[in-house]
């Protein structure tokens, strides 16, 4: 029995999202058009991402979309075990871990962790990919979580240690699977290492003292 046209379609904006995400993270959003990426998925329609998802924006929600399901599954998983905990460290694993685990169980290679980092470098797909992770009920239950043990810090320093945070986790995820892909050496060995150094690390900068103002 012969694939619908429905199964077809979706086998090919699948096989698009996977290309795009690879070429995303390898050279850049921006750098990269959508003929390219139909070009690279194999179609022989060059207008095959206009077709099936509209924009490039459209484009980067639908990668970032794959992904988010598992993520935030996991996260919310993790929220039930620990409800109310007084330990920010949990509050902190619960921003930090859904992510790792992920990224442990797609296997090797993975580009998603890349393909974020690179996202984060440009102002309209930042915002575009940051208002679509904070908006999930999950997030918001983790990052109020987490604010009710920090100390009360002036509002301009909370923004800016919420920038370090989410620069952290992103490019330090990016780094080790840009190092595993390569083959080099790596300073922790498994993605649950990770995680935890980048929870002691995040830990310690929200708990950080802040110099006074002259």
């Amino acid at each position: 029995m012969s694939p619908s046209k429905s199964d077809r379609g979706s086998e090919t904006r699948e096989l698009i999202i996977v290309t795009a995400e690879r070429l995303f993270a390898e050279h850049g959003v921006e750098a990269v058009s959508n003929r390219q990426v139909s070009e690279a998925a194999g179609q022989s329609n060059n207008f095959a991402v206009g077709y099936h998802f509209g924009s490039k924006d459209d484009l980067v929600l639908a990668i970032v979309r794959r992904h988010s399901e598992a993520v935030e599954r996991r996260r919310s998983e993790m929220l039930a075990e620990i409800k109310g905990s007084p330990d920010l460290r949990e509050w902190v694993s619960c921003l930090v871990r859904p992510l790792t685990g992920h990224l442990a169980s797609l296997g090797s290679p993975t580009w998603y962790a890349r393909f974020i980092a690179q996202v984060m470098t440009h102002p309209a797909y930042r915002e575009l990919v940051t208002n679509e992770a904070v908006s999930t009920r999950s997030m918001q239950q983790t990052i109020e979580g987490t604010f009710r043990l920090v100390p009360r810090l002036p509002e301009e320093v909370r923004q800016e240690r919420s920038a370090m945070s989410r620069l952290m986790i992103v490019h330090m995820c990016a780094e080790r699977e840009r190092a595993l892909h390569a083959g080099t050496a790596l300073p922790r060995s498994t993605w649950e290492s990770t995680a935890a150094g980048l929870v002691d690390a995040l830990v310690g900068l929200w708990l950080a003292p802040v110099t006074a103002r002259r």
